[in-house]
């Protein structure tokens, strides 16, 4: 059985392209049809954090105490500042964008060329940043002690303040014994060997009488439970395993590794769709320097350029909101 197709006032034609379906061009179309099929990913990335948060709800790590950091101010208690001069660089970079094919509509090169640079400046700060609060996460601030169970127990003073562990733990002598191939043994951890070991932790606590420990459960006030003098001497000596600094994909100084698997695969999936656009940014940049779309008599390309970077800001507007705020 054969189709016929039959357009109004084109009998026989199918659509080639032109501008038919919601009176958008084919490029356009494909874009959008692209938008939305990551944007269902970006759902299920997210829906499945909702979730994994929910089923770990009492211990699930606050997010004002793990992104404190701010660049060139150690030390000082800046939580969620910097994620909100990322947020904020994102949201402008979008403006400009805005700006950029308005400006193709009107062809006006010049202004393209102006605000598709500052586009392309806000994001690469914002790539740069990403790559930063990675390598802040990752190599951690305080240290913790993950128990048997592999659970995490954190330092505070009798104040409530945190203490990093390198301000206690004592010094132990030790020497590492290396292996040789020869010998048929391979030392493969030595890139991961922590500044402290447990035994140097637990000898630090234990001299310092005004050491608590405070666990990762959530008390009534949605706070996590701090211990005893006498319940953290007890938690440490008899569940304590291995001292945890920073995170990776398998132990986690700020709470179930669940936490940073989830912060790793986001924000990285997300990193790479901005660096992307970043590089596509580029391309369009250097055709519009060159009067490519001028000869054209279009600036189509910016805007669809466009649509893929409003599209990977109002991503992280989610993101920000569910992994960072809620």
């Amino acid at each position: 059985m054969e189709a016929t197709v039959v357009e109004t006032g084109t009998e026989g034609k199918t659509w080639g392209g032109a501008n038919q379906p919601l009176k958008a061009s084919y490029g356009k179309m494909m874009m959008w049809f692209f938008i939305v099929s990551d944007a269902l990913t970006f759902s299920g990335f997210l829906a499945s954090y909702g979730f994994s948060r929910f089923k770990f709800i009492d211990s699930w790590p606050i997010a004002d105490e793990v992104f404190t950091h701010f660049p060139f101010l150690h030390g000082v208690e800046a939580p969620m500042y910097y994620v909100a001069f990322m947020t904020f660089i994102l949201i402008f970079s979008s403006v400009t964008m805005v700006l950029a094919v308005d400006a193709g509509h009107k062809m006006q090169q010049n202004k393209v060329i102006i605000y598709m640079f500052l586009t392309i400046i806000g994001g690469f700060i914002f790539v740069g940043s990403q790559a930063w609060e990675w390598s802040t996460f990752i190599k951690g601030e305080f240290g913790a002690v993950e128990t048997k169970g592999g659970r995490i127990l954190q330092f505070l003073d009798t104040e409530g303040e945190r203490v990093a562990i390198a301000d206690f733990a004592a010094s132990i002598p030790s020497e590492r014994q290396y292996q040789t191939e020869n010998e048929g043994l391979w030392y493969e951890s030595g890139s991961t060997q922590t500044t402290f070991n447990f035994e140097e932790v637990k000898a630090g606590f234990l001299a310092n009488d005004n050491l608590l420990v405070r666990t990762q459960y959530l008390n009534e006030h949605g706070e996590p439970t701090v211990l005893s003098r006498e319940e953290s001497i007890a938690k440490l000596t008899n569940e304590g395993k291995l001292v945890v600094e920073g995170a990776n994909l398998q132990h986690n100084e700020y709470g179930p590794p669940l936490f940073a698997d989830f912060f790793f695969f986001i924000t990285g999936f997300h990193g790479f769709h901005v660096l992307s656009g970043v590089i596509i940014n580029c391309i369009i940049f250097f055709n519009v320097i060159i009067g490519t779309y001028e000869r054209r008599g279009s600036y189509e390309m910016v805007e669809k350029v466009g649509l893929y970077w409003h599209f990977v800001d109002l991503v992280w507007v989610f993101v920000f909101t569910f992994f960072y705020l809620v």
